[in-house]
């Protein structure tokens, strides 16, 4: 009985260890929250006036710092002359709305080592990072046309381990469209643009969770 009840004990423990030590190769998540706008309606709060923004991604866990995330999202964004930061001309729409749908592949490092298990590389369950990356947006603006246009967003956060394989994280993201056409309404005020001047841009602030799958190797020394 001493024999079975100790090697139920190391079998117990061996499968705990195992499950401890175990990383994974990927994570999908959803994360939800309020989206700005800043371009010829607001130069200043994107968030004066907060629109609802929901997103989904899948990413690629390269190892503890380095992770490559796609994501796609849907944001609503609007914004009144009252923020402006000159009288509008005339003839030009008071207030605009406009919902806009962004695809973006980007890259994410992890200021800590950040997982579980594996003690021999010191990981932290929690971590600030930074992330930065290119895609498109597609904007529909209220009684306009659709509009398309390269973006390049930049992002800050934070995550942390909530439970085994399960992430919480906290976001803000401002991302530049080479388009002066997410209000519908380019070069009010008869300055012309370019793809690289007097572009509008869009930000986020969300929460998400993810969730990590794909069992790497558990008996390798590399992350194949």
């Amino acid at each position: 009985m001493r024999r079975i009840t100790a090697i139920a004990v190391l079998t117990i423990l061996g499968l705990s260890v195992n499950a401890q030590e175990s990383a994974y190769r990927w994570e999908a998540g959803v994360s939800g929250g309020i989206s700005g706008y800043l371009g010829d309606y607001n130069k200043g709060n994107p968030f004066a006036r907060p629109g609802g923004r929901l997103s989904v991604e899948g990413g690629y866990l390269l190892d503890s710092r380095w992770s490559f995330h796609l994501t796609g999202g849907v944001s609503g964004i609007s914004g009144n002359s009252d923020d402006a930061s000159g009288e509008l001309p005339n003839g030009v729409p008071s207030h605009f709305r406009s919902t806009l749908g962004d695809l973006t592949m980007r890259a994410e490092f992890n200021f800590f080592a950040y997982g579980e298990g594996e003690t021999f590389k010191h990981l932290s369950r929690w971590t600030p990072y930074i992330a930065a990356g290119a895609g498109m947006v597609v904007a529909s603006p209220r009684g306009c046309g659709v509009k398309a246009a390269p973006l390049l967003p930049l992002a800050l956060g934070v995550k942390c381990r909530i439970r085994s394989r399960l992430n919480l994280t906290g976001e803000f993201s401002l991302a530049k469209s080479f388009t002066d056409n997410l209000d519908g309404n380019s070069d009010l005020y008869g300055i012309k643009g370019s793809r690289f001047k007097n572009t509008d841009w869009f930000s986020t602030l969300t929460v998400g969770i993810s969730y990590e799958f794909g069992e790497r190797c558990p008996t390798c020394h590399y992350f194949d």
